[in-house]
């Protein structure tokens, strides 16, 4: 028997003492350091017990060691770029860029944007020197507090973010393009990548903006396509050396639960996608605006030596899907690509930033559980 493999996007709800050491410093305030770490070890360690005696094969430290957002964590550990007119006032902050989907429900977003968690101070984040990587010590904490938690031969993997998705709305001064802005971001990042693999734990790129881009050009294709060749060839250049069969590439449009009308079709992206030097492609295949799309693989073939790591639950509801549900779900896709080249996973993760919180934690716990006997019962059909 084949037996269909378990893992997840990688955030998790943190532990409220973390939560609160979290909050207190996205508004400003000074927290102890050796207390930080303290709390932090432990959390990381209590998250994988969790995930390994749950039975996920492949599993990740929660993204407890990040700041702010799965991707702004990145401003703290890349040199050469400045806060300009910047302000120590911290006021919630928008999570959505605009496009078709705020336009179109308007009166939902301005209810919606500020019960999100995402704070910040103002500011612009501009390019004002030559960009250089700076996080050796904060990837270094992650990756030991990974490495020392993991048993009973689980897999460990940590995420990490894209050129696209860390300069989203790339500013300089010291860059002649934003060309040569991307790439270079895209340089100082494949030294986080390789800290990753070179300690013998997957990587995951997540790159979320590479989809939901395609609704701030407001479904223009035309637009849209140069963007995203661009973007593609940056994750090209930052994956350079990095072994594909410890990578995977996260594409997803984006983890708020909002109506989603303006996003782009899978079928218009995928060829990109499957150019991204990775084993494994995480993407969402069973939401309301996404599950039709397991039929793009009946007629787009996944290559080879490449494996479909497809979201089978929601991070973005309370309601946990039935086992029976999930397995449904990964025989039909199962039987398109292989089981043998399968990994069966979430939409996205459960906490996109340290204070935000879509589902509560028991029913997090509850969904990855139905992944996991959902796999099992999709085994055994398989």
């Amino acid at each position: 028997m084949t037996r269909i493999r378990t893992t997840h996007v990688g955030s998790l709800i943190r532990p409220q003492a973390l939560v609160e050491l979290m909050r207190a410093r996205e508004h400003g305030e000074e927290i102890s350091e050796s207390r930080h770490a303290e709390v932090l070890t432990a959390a990381v360690a209590d998250v994988v017990d969790k995930q390994i005696e749950l039975g996920l094969d492949v599993v990740s430290d929660g993204e407890f060691g990040k700041s702010d957002s799965w991707s702004r964590y990145i401003r703290e550990r890349l040199g050469g770029f400045s806060t300009v007119d910047a302000s120590t006032e911290v006021t919630a902050r928008s999570p959505v860029v605009g496009g078709t989907d705020k336009q179109l429900f308007a009166e939902f977003y301005e209810e919606y944007e500020s019960t999100q968690g995402f704070v910040a101070a103002g500011g612009e984040w501009k390019a004002t020197a030559a960009i250089h990587y700076t996080g050796q010590e904060a990837v270094g904490r992650d990756i030991a507090n990974l490495t020392a938690a993991l048993h009973d031969g689980a897999e460990g993997f940590l995420p990490v973010v894209a050129p696209a998705s860390a300069v989203p709305s790339p500013t300089h001064d010291y860059y002649a393009t934003d060309e040569e802005l991307l790439f270079a971001v895209a340089d100082a990042l494949n030294e986080e990548y390789r800290a990753v693999v070179d300690a013998g734990l997957w990587v995951q790129i997540d790159d979320a903006r590479f989809a939901i881009a395609y609704d701030t050009f407001h479904g223009d294709l035309a637009k849209y396509r140069p963007w995203a060749e661009l973007r593609t060839a940056t994750l090209v250049r930052a994956l350079d050396g990095i072994p594909p069969e410890r990578s995977r590439y996260h594409v997803c449009w984006g983890s708020w639960n909002a109506p989603h009308v303006g996003d782009v079709p899978l079928r218009e992206i995928v060829d990109l996608i499957l150019t991204v030097p990775v084993s494994t492609y995480s993407l969402e295949q069973a939401n309301p605006r996404h599950e039709h799309e397991w039929r793009v693989w009946e007629d787009v073939e996944l290559p080879d030596d490449k494996m479909l790591m497809p979201g089978l639950i929601s991070h973005a509801t309370n309601v946990v899907e039935h086992p029976e549900l999930v397995a449904q779900r990964i025989v039909r896709l199962a039987e398109l690509v292989g089981p043998e080249r399968f990994l069966s996973s979430t939409h996205c993760g459960f906490a996109q930033g340290p204070l935000l919180r879509p589902v509560h934690p028991s029913v997090q716990w509850a969904k990855l559980e139905a992944l996991v006997e959902g796999a099992r019962l999709a085994s055994e059909r398989l």
